[in-house]
């Protein structure tokens, strides 16, 4: 990430902390490409908005491997190489079957399907059409936008079976993708990594006890995460970290 021919890639960048990073991306002189990705390019205003400010946009939609290959194809045509890869799309709730059940009769097929294909299929799909990009002399950085609430050791408070079901298990897949990458991508360092509570739409139906200092803008919490992936060093990959770069535990 120290050379201004680099290529970030930031995947769910339609709004709040995706569309933060890539314009924070887009105004660092290190990266001379910074393609960002949604469902519906069409629908994303602000992105759109801010694709003449050296963002390209492109459609990918994380439960269809269709678009991921087609993006990843474009991204290796125009850049060839990437430099940073970050999955931020997730889900917690919609308008359809996914919902953060509180108790055990509130589960069902339907929504835990949704939230695994989205939150925890999706990246590893990102990861299996991208990686071939990250096999270069440089160092290049996997972040997978996790959250606490996937811990095991952390959970305290049950409840919300398949988001916290589906960042586990997308922790689970960021360690052992990044043990491949080990041999396949020696200069590459993957981690997952909880943003802290931000202020969008994942989280605003929920956030009615976090105290004002703990609920971070957008924009502050992409350069959180900026900060702690710029500092991560090699023997950091595979692991679990916090906005403030502590480590959590799986």
């Amino acid at each position: 990430m120290s050379e201004a021919r680099g290529c970030a890639v930031v995947q769910g960048a339609s709004r709040g902390i995706g569309l933060a990073l890539a314009r924070r991306l887009s105004a660092d002189a290190r990266f001379a490409r910074v393609f960002a990705t949604c469902r519906r390019p069409e629908r994303a205003r602000a992105l759109r908005a801010a694709s003449g400010a050296g963002i390209d946009v492109l459609r990918l939609d994380v439960t269809d491997e269709a678009s991921i290959e087609t993006a990843a194809t474009t991204v290796a045509g125009a850049a060839g190489e990437v430099d940073l890869l970050i999955n931020v799309a997730g889900v917690l709730h919609d308008e359809g079957p996914v919902a953060p059940e509180k108790r055990l009769e509130s589960i069902t097929p339907e929504g835990l399907g949704a939230a695994f294909q989205v939150n925890a299929f999706g990246p590893l799909l990102v990861l299996k059409h991208f990686h071939s990009l990250l096999r270069h002399e440089r160092r290049a950085v996997v972040a997978n936008v996790s959250a606490r609430v996937g811990s095991i050791g952390d959970n305290r408070l049950g409840g919300w079976y398949g988001y916290r079901g589906s960042k586990a298990a997308l922790n689970m897949f960021t360690r052992t993708a990044s043990i491949e990458l080990g041999r396949r991508a020696p200069n590459a360092i993957a981690v997952a990594i909880h943003p802290g509570t931000v202020d969008t739409a994942l989280s605003r139906p929920f956030r009615k006890s976090v105290p004002p200092a703990s609920l971070f803008a957008p924009d502050r919490a992409a350069g959180q995460i900026l900060e702690v992936l710029d500092g991560l060093a090699p023997e950091q990959t595979g692991t679990f970290v916090a906005w403030d770069g502590t480590e959590i535990p799986w």
